[in-house]
Protein backbone atom coordinates (compact mmCIF):
# COMPACT_ATOMS: atom_id res chain seq x y z
CA UNK A 1 0.00 0.00 0.00
CA UNK A 2 2.03 2.76 -0.94
CA UNK A 3 2.01 6.23 0.80
CA UNK A 4 0.43 9.31 -0.81
CA UNK A 5 2.20 12.03 -1.07
CA UNK A 6 0.82 15.45 0.83
CA UNK A 7 0.23 16.80 -2.70
CA UNK A 8 -2.09 14.32 -3.76
CA UNK A 9 -4.01 14.09 -0.72
CA UNK A 10 -4.66 17.95 -1.19
CA UNK A 11 -6.62 17.35 -4.59
CA UNK A 12 -8.45 14.98 -2.33
CA UNK A 13 -9.46 17.19 0.82
CA UNK A 14 -10.06 19.87 -1.83
CA UNK A 15 -13.01 17.68 -3.70
CA UNK A 16 -16.27 18.60 -2.88
CA UNK A 17 -19.46 18.02 -4.87
CA UNK A 18 -19.56 21.51 -6.43
CA UNK A 19 -15.32 21.26 -6.69
CA UNK A 20 -14.75 18.59 -8.82
CA UNK A 21 -10.78 17.99 -8.92
CA UNK A 22 -9.98 15.87 -11.79
CA UNK A 23 -8.35 17.59 -15.20
CA UNK A 24 -9.23 16.13 -18.63
CA UNK A 25 -8.30 16.44 -22.47
CA UNK A 26 -10.25 16.31 -25.19
CA UNK A 27 -8.32 15.01 -28.71
CA UNK A 28 -9.76 14.76 -31.92
CA UNK A 29 -8.72 13.04 -34.76
CA UNK A 30 -9.76 12.88 -38.89
CA UNK A 31 -10.45 8.86 -39.85
CA UNK A 32 -7.38 7.65 -42.31
CA UNK A 33 -8.01 7.91 -46.15
CA UNK A 34 -10.95 5.67 -46.75
CA UNK A 35 -11.57 4.79 -43.08
CA UNK A 36 -15.13 6.36 -41.69
CA UNK A 37 -15.69 7.85 -37.69
CA UNK A 38 -17.13 4.81 -37.23
CA UNK A 39 -14.37 2.28 -38.11
CA UNK A 40 -11.58 4.75 -36.37
CA UNK A 41 -13.86 4.41 -33.34
CA UNK A 42 -14.23 0.47 -33.44
CA UNK A 43 -10.23 0.30 -33.28
CA UNK A 44 -10.18 3.30 -30.52
CA UNK A 45 -12.64 1.22 -28.20
CA UNK A 46 -11.03 -2.43 -28.93
CA UNK A 47 -7.52 -1.11 -28.13
CA UNK A 48 -8.54 0.50 -24.87
CA UNK A 49 -10.88 -2.39 -23.63
CA UNK A 50 -8.21 -5.20 -24.76
CA UNK A 51 -6.90 -7.14 -21.91
CA UNK A 52 -3.50 -5.83 -21.44
CA UNK A 53 -1.39 -4.92 -18.25
CA UNK A 54 -2.37 -1.93 -16.93
CA UNK A 55 -0.19 0.62 -16.07
CA UNK A 56 -0.33 0.88 -12.15
CA UNK A 57 -1.17 4.75 -11.79
CA UNK A 58 -4.66 3.81 -13.42
CA UNK A 59 -5.25 1.17 -11.03
CA UNK A 60 -4.54 3.34 -8.18
CA UNK A 61 -7.48 4.16 -5.83
CA UNK A 62 -7.83 5.94 -2.07
CA UNK A 63 -7.36 3.03 0.13
CA UNK A 64 -10.04 3.25 3.08
CA UNK A 65 -10.86 4.18 6.11
CA UNK A 66 -9.95 8.09 5.07
CA UNK A 67 -8.35 9.72 8.23
CA UNK A 68 -9.51 13.41 9.20
CA UNK A 69 -7.03 14.71 7.64
CA UNK A 70 -7.77 13.19 3.88
CA UNK A 71 -6.19 10.42 2.34
CA UNK A 72 -2.62 8.82 3.40
CA UNK A 73 -2.35 5.67 1.24
CA UNK A 74 -2.91 4.55 -2.16
CA UNK A 75 -4.51 1.30 -2.91
CA UNK A 76 -3.97 -0.77 -5.90
CA UNK A 77 -6.71 -2.95 -7.69
CA UNK A 78 -5.37 -5.89 -9.40
CA UNK A 79 -8.20 -6.05 -12.22
CA UNK A 80 -10.02 -3.18 -13.45
CA UNK A 81 -13.92 -3.09 -15.25
CA UNK A 82 -12.89 -1.50 -18.37
CA UNK A 83 -16.39 -1.58 -19.72
CA UNK A 84 -17.22 1.28 -16.86
CA UNK A 85 -14.11 3.25 -17.40
CA UNK A 86 -14.27 3.47 -21.33
CA UNK A 87 -17.33 4.58 -22.64
CA UNK A 88 -18.40 4.78 -26.39
CA UNK A 89 -21.77 7.81 -26.98
CA UNK A 90 -22.83 9.51 -30.58
CA UNK A 91 -23.71 13.49 -30.28
CA UNK A 92 -27.35 14.13 -31.20
CA UNK A 93 -27.76 15.58 -34.52
CA UNK A 94 -26.62 18.02 -35.61
CA UNK A 95 -23.27 16.70 -34.25
CA UNK A 96 -21.76 20.14 -33.96
CA UNK A 97 -18.59 21.39 -32.09
CA UNK A 98 -21.51 22.64 -29.79
CA UNK A 99 -22.76 19.67 -29.13
CA UNK A 100 -19.16 17.76 -28.14
CA UNK A 101 -18.56 21.02 -26.28
CA UNK A 102 -22.20 20.47 -24.20
CA UNK A 103 -21.14 16.76 -24.12
CA UNK A 104 -17.66 17.65 -22.31
CA UNK A 105 -19.04 19.99 -20.19
CA UNK A 106 -21.96 17.78 -18.39
CA UNK A 107 -19.53 15.11 -17.97
CA UNK A 108 -16.46 16.69 -16.34
CA UNK A 109 -19.24 18.01 -14.01
CA UNK A 110 -19.12 14.89 -12.57
CA UNK A 111 -17.16 13.39 -9.54
CA UNK A 112 -15.46 9.81 -10.05
CA UNK A 113 -16.05 7.27 -8.09
CA UNK A 114 -13.23 6.92 -5.50
CA UNK A 115 -14.03 3.12 -5.13
CA UNK A 116 -12.65 2.88 -8.31
CA UNK A 117 -9.46 3.93 -9.95
CA UNK A 118 -10.58 7.27 -10.87
CA UNK A 119 -10.12 7.96 -14.79
CA UNK A 120 -12.34 7.60 -17.42
CA UNK A 121 -12.49 7.69 -21.51
CA UNK A 122 -14.96 8.73 -23.62
CA UNK A 123 -14.90 8.09 -27.28
CA UNK A 124 -17.28 10.62 -29.15
CA UNK A 125 -18.86 9.56 -32.68
CA UNK A 126 -21.34 11.71 -34.68
CA UNK A 127 -19.61 14.82 -35.85
CA UNK A 128 -20.88 16.36 -38.34
CA UNK A 129 -17.52 16.76 -40.13
CA UNK A 130 -16.52 13.44 -39.81
CA UNK A 131 -13.88 13.75 -37.14
CA UNK A 132 -13.69 11.16 -33.59
CA UNK A 133 -13.41 12.93 -30.36
CA UNK A 134 -11.87 11.20 -27.55
CA UNK A 135 -12.55 12.94 -23.68
CA UNK A 136 -10.73 11.55 -21.33
CA UNK A 137 -10.47 12.21 -17.08
CA UNK A 138 -8.40 11.94 -14.63
CA UNK A 139 -8.03 13.10 -10.80
CA UNK A 140 -5.35 15.37 -9.88
CA UNK A 141 -4.11 13.69 -6.99
CA UNK A 142 -3.17 11.03 -9.47
CA UNK A 143 -1.28 13.38 -12.35
CA UNK A 144 -0.71 16.88 -12.92
CA UNK A 145 -0.99 18.37 -16.63
CA UNK A 146 1.97 17.70 -17.89
CA UNK A 147 1.81 14.13 -16.62
CA UNK A 148 -1.84 13.39 -17.72
CA UNK A 149 -0.86 14.67 -21.21
CA UNK A 150 2.19 12.67 -21.54
CA UNK A 151 0.26 9.43 -21.10
CA UNK A 152 -1.98 10.73 -23.81
CA UNK A 153 1.50 11.25 -26.24
CA UNK A 154 2.80 8.11 -26.05
CA UNK A 155 -0.10 6.76 -27.69
CA UNK A 156 0.75 8.71 -30.83
CA UNK A 157 3.11 8.51 -33.55
CA UNK A 158 4.88 10.34 -36.35
CA UNK A 159 4.57 7.69 -38.69
CA UNK A 160 0.78 7.68 -40.21
CA UNK A 161 1.62 4.50 -41.73
CA UNK A 162 2.27 2.83 -38.03
CA UNK A 163 -0.80 0.56 -36.56
CA UNK A 164 0.40 -0.16 -33.45
CA UNK A 165 -2.29 2.17 -31.50
CA UNK A 166 -2.48 1.62 -27.74
CA UNK A 167 -4.44 2.79 -24.81
CA UNK A 168 -2.48 4.95 -22.42
CA UNK A 169 -2.80 2.40 -19.40
CA UNK A 170 -0.61 -0.31 -21.31
CA UNK A 171 2.26 -0.42 -19.21
CA UNK A 172 4.59 -1.37 -22.27
CA UNK A 173 4.19 2.66 -23.04
CA UNK A 174 6.24 3.44 -20.16
CA UNK A 175 9.39 2.24 -22.02
CA UNK A 176 8.35 4.67 -25.02
CA UNK A 177 9.79 8.24 -24.37
CA UNK A 178 7.25 10.82 -25.35
CA UNK A 179 7.61 13.06 -28.47
CA UNK A 180 9.86 16.12 -28.16
CA UNK A 181 7.42 19.19 -27.14
CA UNK A 182 6.64 22.53 -28.66
CA UNK A 183 8.42 25.44 -27.78
CA UNK A 184 6.50 26.31 -24.80
CA UNK A 185 8.26 27.94 -21.83
CA UNK A 186 8.91 26.00 -18.89
CA UNK A 187 11.71 25.46 -15.89
CA UNK A 188 12.74 22.48 -15.33
CA UNK A 189 15.33 21.74 -12.38
CA UNK A 190 18.66 20.63 -13.22
CA UNK A 191 18.61 16.64 -14.37
CA UNK A 192 20.59 14.36 -11.77
CA UNK A 193 23.97 12.96 -12.72
CA UNK A 194 23.22 9.80 -14.25
CA UNK A 195 27.03 8.52 -14.91
CA UNK A 196 27.51 4.47 -13.81
CA UNK A 197 28.96 3.23 -11.28
CA UNK A 198 29.31 -0.18 -8.89
CA UNK A 199 28.08 -0.44 -5.25
CA UNK A 200 30.46 1.88 -3.53
CA UNK A 201 29.46 4.84 -6.23
CA UNK A 202 25.59 3.63 -5.97
CA UNK A 203 25.97 4.09 -1.54
CA UNK A 204 27.89 7.30 -2.85
CA UNK A 205 25.38 8.74 -4.62
CA UNK A 206 22.83 7.76 -1.79
CA UNK A 207 24.56 9.75 0.52
CA UNK A 208 25.16 12.56 -1.45
CA UNK A 209 21.36 12.29 -2.69
CA UNK A 210 20.51 12.50 1.14
CA UNK A 211 22.72 14.79 2.17
CA UNK A 212 21.47 17.44 -1.16
CA UNK A 213 17.95 16.23 0.30
CA UNK A 214 18.71 17.38 3.84
CA UNK A 215 20.62 20.74 2.31
CA UNK A 216 17.18 21.43 -0.08
CA UNK A 217 14.99 21.77 2.94
CA UNK A 218 17.57 23.51 5.18
CA UNK A 219 17.27 26.31 2.57
CA UNK A 220 14.10 26.32 2.46
CA UNK A 221 14.10 29.20 5.21
CA UNK A 222 16.35 31.24 3.20
CA UNK A 223 14.23 30.98 0.10
CA UNK A 224 11.44 32.04 1.85
CA UNK A 225 13.41 35.02 2.86
CA UNK A 226 15.03 35.64 -0.36
CA UNK A 227 10.99 35.65 -1.95
CA UNK A 228 9.95 38.30 0.86
CA UNK A 229 13.15 40.50 -0.03
CA UNK A 230 12.08 40.34 -3.78
CA UNK A 231 8.33 41.57 -2.65
CA UNK A 232 9.54 44.61 -1.01
CA UNK A 233 12.76 45.41 -4.06
CA UNK A 234 11.25 44.93 -6.99
CA UNK A 235 7.91 46.24 -8.07
CA UNK A 236 7.59 44.12 -11.17
CA UNK A 237 7.19 41.12 -8.40
CA UNK A 238 3.77 39.22 -7.22
CA UNK A 239 4.83 37.32 -3.96
CA UNK A 240 2.73 34.65 -2.36
CA UNK A 241 0.35 35.96 0.20
CA UNK A 242 -0.43 39.36 -2.27
CA UNK A 243 -4.04 40.21 -2.33
CA UNK A 244 -5.52 40.27 -5.83
CA UNK A 245 -8.58 42.32 -6.29
CA UNK A 246 -12.23 41.45 -6.08
CA UNK A 247 -13.25 40.34 -9.09
CA UNK A 248 -16.50 38.25 -10.83
CA UNK A 249 -14.04 35.39 -10.75
CA UNK A 250 -13.58 35.11 -6.75
CA UNK A 251 -16.74 33.77 -5.99
CA UNK A 252 -18.33 30.36 -4.54
CA UNK A 253 -19.46 28.49 -7.26
CA UNK A 254 -21.95 25.19 -8.29
CA UNK A 255 -21.20 22.20 -10.11
CA UNK A 256 -21.77 22.74 -13.56
CA UNK A 257 -19.48 23.54 -16.00
CA UNK A 258 -19.34 25.08 -19.07
CA UNK A 259 -16.85 24.12 -21.70
CA UNK A 260 -15.17 26.54 -24.83
CA UNK A 261 -11.82 25.53 -27.02
CA UNK A 262 -9.87 26.96 -30.05
CA UNK A 263 -7.19 26.80 -31.30
CA UNK A 264 -4.16 29.27 -32.68
CA UNK A 265 -1.19 28.98 -34.94
CA UNK A 266 2.41 28.97 -33.21
CA UNK A 267 3.69 30.35 -36.39
CA UNK A 268 1.41 33.46 -35.95
CA UNK A 269 2.29 33.35 -32.20
CA UNK A 270 6.31 33.24 -32.25
CA UNK A 271 5.48 36.10 -35.34
CA UNK A 272 5.07 38.66 -32.77
CA UNK A 273 6.91 36.84 -30.06
CA UNK A 274 10.17 37.80 -32.34
CA UNK A 275 9.15 41.25 -32.94
CA UNK A 276 8.39 42.34 -29.90
CA UNK A 277 11.03 40.83 -28.48
CA UNK A 278 9.04 38.63 -26.02
CA UNK A 279 8.44 34.67 -25.36
CA UNK A 280 5.39 32.90 -27.08
CA UNK A 281 4.36 32.53 -23.38
CA UNK A 282 4.02 35.89 -22.87
CA UNK A 283 2.09 36.54 -25.85
CA UNK A 284 -0.36 33.63 -24.32
CA UNK A 285 -0.65 35.91 -21.07
CA UNK A 286 -1.11 38.94 -23.03
CA UNK A 287 -3.95 37.46 -25.20
CA UNK A 288 -5.74 36.12 -21.55
CA UNK A 289 -4.96 39.53 -20.51
CA UNK A 290 -7.25 41.15 -23.46
CA UNK A 291 -9.73 38.98 -23.64
CA UNK A 292 -10.25 38.86 -19.97
CA UNK A 293 -10.19 42.62 -19.66
CA UNK A 294 -12.95 42.30 -22.81
CA UNK A 295 -15.06 39.70 -20.98
CA UNK A 296 -15.54 42.08 -17.86
CA UNK A 297 -15.77 45.16 -19.75
CA UNK A 298 -18.99 43.27 -21.22
CA UNK A 299 -20.55 42.45 -17.80
CA UNK A 300 -19.53 45.72 -16.19
CA UNK A 301 -17.44 44.13 -13.85
CA UNK A 302 -13.60 45.51 -14.71
CA UNK A 303 -11.92 46.28 -11.27
CA UNK A 304 -10.20 49.15 -10.73
CA UNK A 305 -6.82 47.52 -9.99
CA UNK A 306 -5.18 44.23 -12.46
CA UNK A 307 -6.01 40.70 -11.90
CA UNK A 308 -3.58 38.63 -10.82
CA UNK A 309 -2.74 34.51 -12.59
CA UNK A 310 -0.85 31.83 -10.81
CA UNK A 311 0.73 30.19 -13.47
CA UNK A 312 1.74 26.83 -12.64
CA UNK A 313 5.07 25.67 -13.51
CA UNK A 314 6.43 21.89 -14.10
CA UNK A 315 9.31 20.49 -12.09
CA UNK A 316 9.03 17.48 -14.20
CA UNK A 317 12.79 16.26 -15.06
CA UNK A 318 13.40 14.39 -18.64
CA UNK A 319 10.51 11.85 -19.11
CA UNK A 320 9.99 11.62 -15.50
CA UNK A 321 5.78 10.86 -15.62
CA UNK A 322 4.50 9.96 -12.09
CA UNK A 323 2.43 11.72 -9.84
CA UNK A 324 2.27 16.04 -9.16
CA UNK A 325 5.32 17.58 -9.67
CA UNK A 326 4.80 21.35 -10.03
CA UNK A 327 5.53 24.79 -8.94
CA UNK A 328 3.79 27.64 -9.26
CA UNK A 329 4.49 32.13 -9.56
CA UNK A 330 1.83 34.50 -9.56
CA UNK A 331 1.64 37.21 -12.87
CA UNK A 332 0.41 40.62 -13.28
CA UNK A 333 -1.91 40.51 -16.06
CA UNK A 334 -2.38 44.34 -15.95
CA UNK A 335 -6.16 44.34 -16.81
CA UNK A 336 -6.64 47.64 -15.90
CA UNK A 337 -4.30 49.17 -18.62
CA UNK A 338 -6.26 50.10 -21.94
CA UNK A 339 -3.16 50.46 -24.19
CA UNK A 340 -2.27 46.93 -25.53
CA UNK A 341 1.50 47.72 -25.55
CA UNK A 342 1.60 48.31 -21.42
CA UNK A 343 -0.04 45.68 -20.95
CA UNK A 344 2.30 43.50 -22.49
CA UNK A 345 5.50 44.94 -20.73
CA UNK A 346 3.81 44.84 -17.40
CA UNK A 347 2.99 41.49 -17.37
CA UNK A 348 6.63 40.56 -19.09
CA UNK A 349 8.65 42.19 -16.09
CA UNK A 350 6.06 40.31 -13.72
CA UNK A 351 6.72 36.83 -15.18
CA UNK A 352 10.19 37.51 -15.59
CA UNK A 353 10.70 38.44 -12.10
CA UNK A 354 8.81 35.35 -11.05
CA UNK A 355 10.78 33.17 -13.27
CA UNK A 356 13.96 34.71 -11.86
CA UNK A 357 13.06 33.74 -8.26
CA UNK A 358 11.99 30.08 -9.15
CA UNK A 359 15.91 29.73 -11.07
CA UNK A 360 16.85 30.53 -7.98
CA UNK A 361 16.04 27.72 -5.99
CA UNK A 362 16.54 23.72 -5.63
CA UNK A 363 13.84 21.98 -6.41
CA UNK A 364 12.29 20.90 -3.32
CA UNK A 365 12.49 24.45 -2.34
CA UNK A 366 10.67 25.33 -5.81
CA UNK A 367 7.76 22.51 -4.72
CA UNK A 368 7.78 24.34 -1.35
CA UNK A 369 6.79 27.57 -2.67
CA UNK A 370 4.81 26.53 -5.10
CA UNK A 371 2.46 24.71 -2.65
CA UNK A 372 2.32 27.78 -0.07
CA UNK A 373 1.13 29.08 -3.52
CA UNK A 374 -1.78 26.78 -4.09
CA UNK A 375 -2.20 26.04 -0.49
CA UNK A 376 -5.54 28.58 -0.35
CA UNK A 377 -6.85 25.96 -3.20
CA UNK A 378 -7.43 23.77 -0.06
CA UNK A 379 -9.40 26.39 2.04
CA UNK A 380 -12.06 27.18 -0.57
CA UNK A 381 -14.48 24.77 0.73
CA UNK A 382 -14.16 26.25 4.26
CA UNK A 383 -18.02 27.84 4.92
CA UNK A 384 -17.60 32.09 4.18
CA UNK A 385 -13.87 31.74 3.27
CA UNK A 386 -14.47 32.34 -0.41
CA UNK A 387 -16.94 35.40 0.48
CA UNK A 388 -14.79 36.72 3.76
CA UNK A 389 -10.94 36.36 2.67
CA UNK A 390 -9.27 38.49 0.40
CA UNK A 391 -8.29 36.29 -2.90
CA UNK A 392 -4.27 35.79 -3.53
CA UNK A 393 -5.03 35.21 -7.34
CA UNK A 394 -8.14 35.44 -9.84
CA UNK A 395 -7.43 32.49 -11.79
CA UNK A 396 -5.03 30.16 -13.05
CA UNK A 397 -3.66 29.77 -16.81
CA UNK A 398 -1.35 27.10 -17.32
CA UNK A 399 0.50 25.96 -20.41
CA UNK A 400 1.58 22.43 -21.03
CA UNK A 401 3.72 21.49 -23.63
CA UNK A 402 3.08 18.85 -26.70
CA UNK A 403 4.53 17.43 -29.69
CA UNK A 404 6.06 19.26 -32.18
CA UNK A 405 5.35 16.91 -34.92
CA UNK A 406 2.23 16.19 -36.62
CA UNK A 407 1.18 12.95 -34.72
CA UNK A 408 -0.88 10.09 -35.56
CA UNK A 409 -3.14 7.14 -33.65
CA UNK A 410 -3.45 4.04 -36.27
CA UNK A 411 -3.34 6.43 -39.11
CA UNK A 412 -5.27 8.57 -37.94
CA UNK A 413 -4.06 12.73 -37.76
CA UNK A 414 -4.39 14.01 -34.48
CA UNK A 415 -6.75 17.46 -35.40
CA UNK A 416 -6.56 19.28 -31.64
CA UNK A 417 -5.38 18.85 -28.36
CA UNK A 418 -8.03 20.81 -25.88
CA UNK A 419 -7.01 20.63 -22.30
CA UNK A 420 -10.06 20.56 -19.74
CA UNK A 421 -9.01 21.52 -16.49
CA UNK A 422 -10.39 22.89 -12.88
CA UNK A 423 -12.70 25.39 -11.50
CA UNK A 424 -12.44 26.05 -8.25
CA UNK A 425 -14.76 28.00 -5.45
CA UNK A 426 -12.94 31.41 -5.60
CA UNK A 427 -11.61 30.65 -9.13
CA UNK A 428 -14.19 30.10 -11.44
CA UNK A 429 -12.10 30.53 -14.58
CA UNK A 430 -9.36 27.79 -15.84
CA UNK A 431 -7.30 28.33 -18.81
CA UNK A 432 -5.21 25.52 -20.00
CA UNK A 433 -3.63 25.66 -22.99
CA UNK A 434 -0.80 22.74 -25.00
CA UNK A 435 0.89 23.09 -28.28
CA UNK A 436 0.57 20.16 -31.00
CA UNK A 437 2.59 20.72 -33.91
CA UNK A 438 1.52 23.92 -35.24
CA UNK A 439 -1.43 24.58 -33.10
CA UNK A 440 -1.96 25.86 -29.53
CA UNK A 441 -5.00 24.88 -28.26
CA UNK A 442 -6.83 27.08 -25.42
CA UNK A 443 -9.18 25.09 -23.09
CA UNK A 444 -11.55 27.28 -20.99
CA UNK A 445 -13.44 25.50 -18.25
CA UNK A 446 -15.74 27.74 -16.37
CA UNK A 447 -18.40 28.03 -13.66
CA UNK A 448 -21.76 27.80 -15.74
CA UNK A 449 -24.32 30.20 -13.51
CA UNK A 450 -21.40 32.38 -12.44
CA UNK A 451 -19.98 32.62 -16.50
CA UNK A 452 -22.53 33.55 -18.98
CA UNK A 453 -21.70 33.03 -22.35
CA UNK A 454 -18.21 31.70 -22.06
CA UNK A 455 -17.63 31.06 -25.58
CA UNK A 456 -17.54 34.55 -26.39
CA UNK A 457 -14.19 34.85 -24.40
CA UNK A 458 -12.67 33.14 -27.59
CA UNK A 459 -13.46 35.70 -29.46
CA UNK A 460 -12.14 38.11 -27.08
CA UNK A 461 -8.62 35.92 -27.57
CA UNK A 462 -7.96 36.58 -31.26
CA UNK A 463 -8.78 40.41 -30.73
CA UNK A 464 -6.43 39.98 -28.43
CA UNK A 465 -3.71 38.55 -30.65
CA UNK A 466 -4.88 41.30 -33.10
CA UNK A 467 -4.03 43.64 -31.00
CA UNK A 468 -0.31 42.50 -30.20
CA UNK A 469 0.27 41.74 -34.29
CA UNK A 470 -1.06 45.54 -34.54
CA UNK A 471 1.33 46.48 -31.90
CA UNK A 472 4.27 44.58 -33.44
CA UNK A 473 3.71 46.23 -37.12
CA UNK A 474 4.08 49.55 -35.41
CA UNK A 475 7.23 48.66 -33.94
CA UNK A 476 8.29 47.45 -37.22
CA UNK A 477 7.67 50.43 -38.83
CA UNK A 478 9.53 52.22 -36.12
CA UNK A 479 12.79 50.80 -36.62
Amino acid sequence: MPYMPVTSSMFLIAETREQPMHVGGLQLFIPREGQTAEELADEVQAAFTEKIEISEIFRRRPAQPFSVVGSLAWSTDDELDLDYHVRRIALPKPGRILELFRYVSLNHSTLLDRARPMWEAHIIEGLADGRLAVYTKIHHSLVDGVTALRLLERTLTADPDDRSGAAPWDVRLRRKKSPSTAEIDSLPPAPADESGGGLLDGLRKGLGAAADVAGQVAGIVPAVGQVAWKAVSDDDFVAPGTFAPRSMFDVPIGSARRFAADQWSISRMRAVAEQLGVTINDVVLAMCSSALRAYMIEHESLPDDPLIAMVPVSMHVGHDDDGNAVSAVMANLATNEPDPARRLETLVASMRASKNIIRGMRPLQALALGAATIAPLALATVPGWVSYTPPQFNLIISNVPGPREQMYWNGARLDGVYPVSIATSGNALNITLTSAADQIGFGLIGARAQLPSLQRMLDYLEDGLAELEAVAQVTDQRS
